[in-house]
């Protein structure tokens, strides 16, 4: 129950991208005080989390896969 909330809502607590990442919250305590993630805190007191922003920052630094690249060394021969 508790999982489909999380995929329906915009905004996520502290604890909700906790258990969404499976990151420990003092790990992303750390990344918040050294502004490694994007965050809001807009009563200076709480966390939070924009869904859309979070899973940009997820998904960044991503590694090719062996047939990506692969392919990149194939197309690179065939133009030259």
């Amino acid at each position: 129950m508790e999982t489909n909330n999380i995929n329906t809502k915009q905004v996520l607590t502290l604890q909700e991208v906790s258990n969404y990442t499976g990151l420990s919250k003092s790990y992303l305590y750390k990344l918040t005080h050294r502004s490694e993630i994007p965050f809001y805190k807009p009563n200076g007191k709480m966390i939070y989390f924009d869904r859309t922003e979070l899973e940009t920052w997820l998904k960044r630094n991503r590694s090719k896969s062996l047939t990506e690249i692969k392919q990149e060394v194939t197309d690179s021969i065939t133009l030259k």
